[in-house]
């Protein structure tokens, strides 16, 4: 009994800390909350429309869309399987409209050899059916951060490329055919990053027969990320450029860090926006790179300054958990390691079945996920055991990737809280649950200092499992380039599968 005393004050305390977290950041919220790196942004039939990284996260590329620039929800997905040429690596996704026809452009690495290369999808549409029509530029050893420039009607693409002789990375640009598929003329440079402190992420803005090339410097990702803003111009495209503004147009302030990668969209008020993203300093890498907004100003009529922009007090779209058994037509666009699990995932009155295989030395199951959007919230699920495979080991997850998790999960009568590393599955506590047991309800709640608590259902009585005086932690389950993420469990044979009735991320 001392024990449920002792984390029910635990959690009361991470409760109050978390109210003081949420309004120390009250004046600055996410304009895109969660992990959405290297955001492009384009408008289009009055609306706006915005594509973000989505690295090895299956479906790929998550299309958003907003009327005001402020309040934006999912729509899709520009892949719903990744394009036959690409095997990883969905980066850094770019917008371009021509004749007609939405192109995006994006990073990816190339089946074979692993280099990183330059495809285009092309739709009639900004939102959807987009068609992938291969790669367009494969240059040295990576080639990354596709930006199009029209001048004087020729159509240019730029690129970040590194792996080119012993030269240091470099921003390139070369003619581009006018169907946007292919280079028609060779690689000139840009920009070298003379400094080796890594420069990418270029986009452009003609003014006063100028073209200002706004990129971004620094290390972009993880706990040690430098990320900054800074700008060039120059009278042509192809340069020479010399240095224009601040060293840091945009770097961080009290609530953000390492801001960059953006791209400019021209507000129907004739101002200049850039969708850039940055680091929450309370969520970090456990919330990831989130989507952020800053206003274009021009200082002496020439000089550039970016100024994160306000917000507005409008009502914001929040993604629905409905019952999973609501006959409500609803897309709750779950996410999945693709690299290591293939779902199967059913919808119907009963609930959400899901089953599917597992790939690449997988030993943990595949994680149907979604993004968090910040750092302290609890993931629960209620399980029809009577309408899932016994054997099959079915729960919540907190998923970092295949080799670093955390869990709680059913499989036969045992309930087990675990966690992943490289070398093994490791169980933290075990719970038996009577056979007869038809629906049960679990749930992990993450505080902000990241331990994890997890509690077991019977009837309406919450059970906790493991020793509150020693909580498990998430530290160092967070991949490089993208945040944990909260989700579904399942590990099963092919012929199994699990009934899930329920699923919910608590933030309050």
């Amino acid at each position: 009994m001392m024990n449920i005393y002792k984390t029910a004050s635990l959690l009361f305390f991470s409760y109050f800390l978390n109210l003081i977290l949420k309004t120390s950041l009250w004046a600055q919220p996410a304009t895109i909350p969660g992990d959405f790196p290297d955001p492009t942004i384009i408008a289009a039939n009055g609306q706006y429309y915005a594509v973000g990284t989505s690295s090895e996260w299956a479906p790929h590329f998550p299309i958003y869309t907003s009327h005001n620039l402020f309040d934006w929800k999912q729509v899709g997905f520009v892949f719903s399987s990744a394009p036959e040429w690409a095997m990883s690596s969905f980066w850094a996704p770019e917008y371009f409209y021509h004749k007609g026809i939405y192109y995006l452009y994006y990073s990816a690495k190339r089946k074979g050899d692993g280099v990183s290369c330059i495809g285009v999808a092309t739709s009639r549409y900004p939102d959807r059916d987009f068609v992938d029509q291969g790669i367009v530029v494969a240059y040295g050893t990576e080639s990354i951060d596709a930006f199009v420039v029209e001048d004087n009607n020729q159509l240019y693409m730029t690129w970040k490329a590194y792996g080119l002789d012993n030269r240091p990375i470099e921003l390139l640009g070369a003619r581009l055919s006018d169907d946007g598929l292919r280079l028609a003329g060779e690689p000139f440079s840009l920009l070298q990053d003379t400094a080796r402190v890594g420069i990418e992420g270029q986009s452009f803005i003609n003014k006063n027969g100028y073209y200002y090339m706004f990129y971004s410097a620094g290390a972009c990702c993880g706990a040690s990320c430098d990320y900054h803003v800074q700008a060039v111009r120059s009278k042509s495209l192809m340069g020479p450029y010399e240095r224009i503004g601040a060293d840091f147009l945009l770097s961080e302030n009290e609530s953000w860090k390492c801001m960059g990668h953006g791209t400019f969209v021209h507000h129907l008020a004739q101002e200049h926006y850039y969708l850039l993203h940055a680091y929450n300093k309370i969520g970090g890498i456990y919330t990831g790179r989130e989507g952020l907004l800053a206003k274009l100003h021009w200082k002496n009529g020439d000089e550039p300054w970016l100024e994160l922009a306000k917000q507005p007090e409008i009502p914001r779209h929040r993604d629905p958990f409905p019952e999973l058994t609501s006959t409500v037509e609803y897309k709750d666009f779950w996410q999945w390691d693709f690299q290591h699990a293939a779902p199967d995932v059913k919808k119907s009155e009963e609930g959400l079945r899901l089953s599917g295989t597992t790939k690449n030395d997988n030993q943990l199951g595949i994680a149907l996920t979604k993004r968090p959007t910040q750092l302290a919230y609890t993931v629960g699920t209620e399980i029809d055991l009577s309408g899932s495979s016994e054997a099959a080991t079915k729960g919540v997850v907190l998923y970092g990737d295949h080799a670093h998790s955390v869990g709680l999960s059913v499989a036969g009568n045992k309930i087990q809280f675990w966690t992943m590393d490289p070398e093994n599955r490791i169980v933290i506590a075990e719970n038996e649950l009577p056979l007869d047991y038809r629906k049960l309800g679990l749930k992990i709640t993450i505080t902000s200092s990241l331990e994890c608590y997890a509690f077991f259902r019977q009837s309406d009585h919450w059970t906790e499992m493991g020793n509150p005086d020693k909580p498990v932690s998430i530290e160092g389950i967070a991949p490089w380039d993208r945040s944990p993420r909260p989700g579904l469990l399942f590990d099963g044979e092919k012929t199994e599968s699990a009934l899930f009735t329920k699923f919910y991320i608590d933030t309050e």
